[in-house]
């Protein structure tokens, strides 16, 4: 029996801590949570809850990830990818609906790590995970055009992509020109610090210099047109106490789709960061841990009222370029983001909420991944069905649906490849010997066919596909022989698909009166073969190691 694969990376690297690797985290950690100060506000809001609920996730989840995970240097807690999933559950479940499916997402990762599915999730296909994460990023400006622009719509901006966008067409003359350049600049400065410094977030200097801007067209040139967080929420400084939802059989069954979505979003996102991270510090994740800690985090947040929580690639990339080499970086930053909670957050009503979409129109760029995109638009046609069906799917419907259909079109796909790597052919007049091994060696370098035998041959494994592949092959040869030779030295297993539709050709060469005989079969796929008794059904002496016994056999059978 195997045993439970979680190993939490804190333990090993609390063994040989001393107090360079303790400065070095602590100065990481604090930069990490300034970091991520502005993009907890920013995700919180866009997913369509309060500002605060976006910090308690960062701070609450970002400690039990690094606590609990697998990856030394995983930063966890809200990201983009999944503003889009949650805003649409609250949109049709409410808030008391998120909880539960978040909760039921953090049971679903922590059964993914304990069923040791951390490396199988990490082969979902690549354009599977470009297109939705193309279509998220695609969806996340969509959503932050109205407060980029301070448009004033009348009413509910409409869920639906090209609903949405037929609103701000009619109403684009409406734009705030204040709030436009509010937002633009933000933009601006965002791009422009890294070329200044890299230690210091540029979305934190647009929101501070913004802020100040804001205020000050407010105090002296009478600009009462932008928008700041405090006009649109009330701004709540209290660690709220963890509540437990009613939990109820129909509103489970109807969140199974959504806590799904969350939980393979979460994996794929916390995994691959948990990967770069890697080639980055040249270390190994404990895939199956890290999956356990993200269960536990996405369990515990929602009770103190947070939204989903994964790994996340800039904050993680951020910790390492600032020399944080343990989960304690981690845990400093959740802390830092607790103090700044309890002490500043009151402040935060004074952002305008056209910086904060300044930030996230940023963000989506970064997750666009446009020339990944491009660059798989170079790739087979069946690589850009699925990525442009995801692509789309994500921004017209949900991502729930555009995983589970890509999913499905990829496995498709998969196997129709497989598929056409067996190949069946016919054989005429002679075999040549040269190159078998499945043969008895001897002088002859050519085996010639007697007439009434044909030969067939499979070259691959034997499952779907290769049935069919028998039958016009077959429909070729025109005469109806008294043997049929299968070589099968090429096949490395058979599946029941494979069994079935060799059962069904046997069966139907013998209502034709022909006799047939496999050779150069395996011992793994003879054992098979047996199990399903076609040794009774053929007879266990038209069952051939090799080409020779199979020839010789048939020569009996003509005689």
């Amino acid at each position: 029996m195997k045993t439970l694969d979680f190993k939490p990376k804190m333990v090993s690297a609390l063994k040989n801590y001393n107090r360079q690797t303790l400065i070095a985290d602590v100065m990481a950690g604090v930069i990490v949570g300034i970091v991520a100060l502005p993009l907890a506000i920013a995700f919180g809001i866009a997913s369509g809850v309060s500002p605060e609920k976006g910090i308690i996730t960062a701070i609450v989840a970002g400690f039990t990830i690094s606590a609990l995970g697998g990856s030394k240097v995983q930063i966890g807690g809200p990201t983009g990818a999944f503003i889009v999933i949650v805003a649409g559950i609250i949109a049709q479940y409410g808030i008391q609906g998120l909880t539960i499916a978040t909760l039921m997402a953090g049971v679903f990762l922590i059964g993914f790590g304990l069923l040791r599915l951390g490396t199988i999730i990490k082969y979902i296909p690549y354009p599977i995970i470009v297109g939705f994460t193309s279509g998220i990023a695609v969806t996340i400006f969509t959503t932050q055009i109205k407060d980029l622009l301070g448009m004033q719509i009348d009413g509910t901006v409409p869920s639906d992509f090209v609903e949405k966008w037929i609103v701000y067409c009619q109403d684009f003359a409406h734009i705030d020109l204040w709030s436009t350049v509010i937002g633009l600049v933000s933009v601006v400065i965002i791009a422009a610090t890294p070329k200044f410094s890299r230690r210091v977030p540029g979305s934190l200097v647009a929101i501070i210099v913004m802020t100040i801007a804001a205020l000050l067209l407010k105090q002296y040139a009478g600009v009462t047109s932008i928008e700041t967080i405090g006009d649109r929420f009330s701004i709540n400084s209290q660690l709220p106490d963890a509540v437990v939802p009613e939990l109820s059989w129909e509103t489970i069954k109807a969140l199974v789709g959504p806590a799904m979505t969350i939980a393979v979003l979460g994996a794929i996102e916390s995994l691959l960061s948990a990967t770069v991270a890697d080639g980055v510090i040249g270390d190994h994740h404990n895939s199956n841990t890290e999956l356990i800690g993200q269960g536990v985090a996405n369990i515990v947040s929602p009770l103190f009222g947070g939204i989903p929580a994964t790994g996340a690639i800039a904050r993680t990339m951020t910790n390492i370029n600032n020399g944080g080499r343990t989960p304690v970086a981690g845990i400093i930053h959740a802390v830092v983001l607790l103090l700044i909670f309890l002490f500043l957050m009151p402040l935060a009503q004074y952002i305008p909420m056209a910086c904060l979409a300044g930030v996230l129109v940023v963000v989506s760029y970064g997750m666009s991944g446009w020339r990944s995109f491009l660059a798989l638009m170079r790739n087979p046609k069946s690589d850009i069905t699925v990525l442009l069906l995801t692509f789309f799917l994500t921004i017209i419907f949900d991502l729930t649906v555009a995983i589970e259909v890509g999913l499905i079109c990829a496995c498709l796909l998969f196997m129709r490849r497989m598929s056409e790597t067996t190949d069946v052919k016919a054989i005429y007049d002679e075999i040549d010997l040269n190159e078998d091994a499945d043969m008895e060696r001897g002088n002859l370098e050519h085996l010639t066919i007697p007439k009434g035998v044909e030969v067939y041959e499979i070259n691959g494994p034997y499952f779907f596909g290769a049935g069919n592949r028998f039958e016009d092959i077959m429909g070729r040869y025109g005469n109806r022989p008294k043997v049929r030779i299968i070589r099968m030295r090429k096949v490395p297993f058979i599946d029941s698909t494979g069994l079935h539709n060799l059962e069904n050709m046997c069966l139907m060469s013998q209502k034709e009166g022909i006799i047939i005989v496999l050779s150069g079969v395996n011992e793994k796929v003879e054992a098979v073969l047996k199990r399903n008794h076609f040794d009774q059904l053929l007879g266990e002496k038209n069952i051939c190691n090799h080409i020779d016994l199979a020839m010789a056999r048939a020569k009996e059978i003509i005689s």
